[in-house]
């Protein structure tokens, strides 16, 4: 019998295939940087899209949307901090991406992996 984990994760991931694409591959190597950055995390569907937290009853801390854009978010359940510099005291929490490079899924592991309460971080090489 599937665990809730695994009936979530199904859920997520047929919304993913249900986008037309090209976002539809986008938005499923998204899911893909998202689970290699922070195993620990699971996925699940919130505010009707998929959402990423540490077990099905906690809260969401990554999430992606497909609206007229695409956007990676991180929402306010996860380990926010002020960016600082020029930003002084706002926290980013939301990109904007039409599409995933080499870059730009380094810098989503980047995000991801700071979304992670540090008790729950798994250490990746």
């Amino acid at each position: 019998m599937a665990t809730k984990d695994e009936k979530n994760l199904q859920k997520a991931l047929a919304k993913i295939a249900t986008m037309d694409e090209p976002a539809r591959s986008v938005m499923q190597r998204m899911h893909e940087v998202i689970i290699a950055a922070a195993p620990q995390l699971k996925a699940r569907i919130w505010y009707g899209m998929p959402g990423y937290a540490l077990h099905a009853s906690s809260p969401v801390l990554v999430f992606f949307r497909h609206d007229e854009m695409m956007t990676l978010g991180i929402s306010e359940k996860a380990e926010l901090k002020p960016a600082g510099g020029k930003d002084g005291l706002l926290m980013p929490a939301a990109w904007y991406f039409e599409d995933l490079d080499e870059v730009t899924e380094q810098r989503v592991t980047e995000i991801v992996r700071s979304a992670v309460p540090a008790s729950a971080r798994v250490r990746v090489s």
